[in-house]
């Protein structure tokens, strides 16, 4: 190779190495409060919000009632305590379980 390339083969692995970063952040600290970073990790925590949904108190009753009822009802399926044995009251107990889960992600 002629000279010239080989200059030029180091001056461009010289200005890809001065472009690269040590580290460090890569955007500036920001003073506004609502872009506050929390204290422990230096990450943003969105503010509070002011008014926070709460459930009402059937719902986890609900949900709770729903999720014991499925396994109290496969458990009697098991046990044949509910006459004979069958996929029906199988699939009636994961339904209710499956019920409980669903009110579960309404739960606030």
């Amino acid at each position: 190779m002629p000279p010239t390339t080989l200059g030029a083969m180091a001056d461009r692995k010289a200005g890809a190495a001065s472009r690269r970063t040590k580290g460090g952040r890569t955007t500036p600290k920001s003073t506004k409060t609502a872009m506050r970073p929390s204290a422990e990790t230096g990450r943003y925590t969105p503010p509070v919000p002011k008014s926070q949904k709460v459930s009402p108190r059937w719902v986890p009753i609900l949900m709770f009632a729903l999720l014991l009822g499925g396994v109290l009802v496969i458990v009697l399926n098991y046990l044949n305590l509910l006459g004979h044995a069958s996929n029906g009251k199988l699939l009636i107990g994961l339904a209710l379980i499956t019920a409980g889960f669903v009110t579960a992600t309404n739960y606030h």
